[in-house]
């Protein structure tokens, strides 16, 4: 691990707490992080207006990566890449999950988010929206495991979950690790110079890539395996204490 120049922080179950919110502690160490000139930037899976907020909060005016990659922003409201969905998959992975009444489901587009309860209308009007990521919820592990194995036999999607009972999709080679790699190419630093941290399964790619990969106290056990640091749980100042006793010590 070389000196940490970048900081790519997952939001749910990493960043923020049980109560949705970015602990007065976390917030205080991001800051001391951005006084040694530390980058520090989301990686998250929720789209850019829900993320937006947090980085206000925090005044960052630093990249953010939403919907896993699929989005990679210079600053807040600075796009600098976006990799879309083919309308013709997005439909495919819609009628996937109508199979399921007990499955809920959402869809990120350009535009906004839809899901069971709000779908867009008319109801078929794929071809008119610019998608970027496809998730389904449902805690019936069966169900889970039958969509996993169809969508996985069609290839060109990269799937991973954001929660032990959903699965997201993105297009293929779309992550939170090859946007860090090219915002690392946009900031001249090396992914050995990057601490990341997450909880699921859409943040193992970059734990595994980057020079300090970091799994919550909570995460999945597939997310602990592959992780330099397991710290302590999301709901006790976890992002703090890796600043504290990784990036900044010494």
């Amino acid at each position: 691990m070389g000196t940490i120049k970048l900081i790519a922080l997952d939001m749910d179950g990493t960043l923020l707490n049980d109560r949705q919110e970015i602990s007065s502690e976390n917030a205080k160490w991001i800051h001391r992080a951005l006084d040694a000139g530390v980058t520090v930037c989301f990686a998250t899976g929720r789209g850019f207006p829900s993320a937006l907020p947090y980085a206000e909060q925090l005044k960052l005016d630093t990249p953010m990566i939403t919907v896993n990659g699929g989005e990679i922003w210079k600053r807040p409201h600075v796009l600098h890449k976006r990799t879309l969905m083919s309308a013709s998959t997005l439909k495919r992975l819609h009628q996937e999950a109508l199979k399921y009444p007990e499955c809920w489901y959402w869809a990120y587009s350009t535009m906004g988010i839809y899901n069971k309860e709000q779908w867009i209308e008319p109801a078929g009007d794929y071809e008119h929206h610019h998608w970027l990521k496809f998730g389904y919820h449902t805690e019936d592990a069966a169900t889970r495991e039958a969509i996993l194995r169809e969508t996985s036999s069609w290839g060109g999607l990269e799937i991973t979950n954001s929660s032990p009972w959903n699965l997201e999709m993105n297009p293929e080679g779309v992550s939170k690790a090859s946007a860090i790699r090219e915002l690392c190419s946009l900031l001249g630093i090396d992914m050995s110079q990057v601490a990341a941290m997450g909880d699921s399964l859409n943040d193992i790619a970059m734990i595994r890539e980057v020079g300090l990969g970091v799994a919550m106290g909570n995460a999945q056990e597939e997310v602990k395996a592959v992780a330099d640091v397991v710290t302590v749980n999301h709901n006790e100042d976890a992002v703090a204490h890796v600043i504290r006793e990784y990036v900044l010590k010494g």
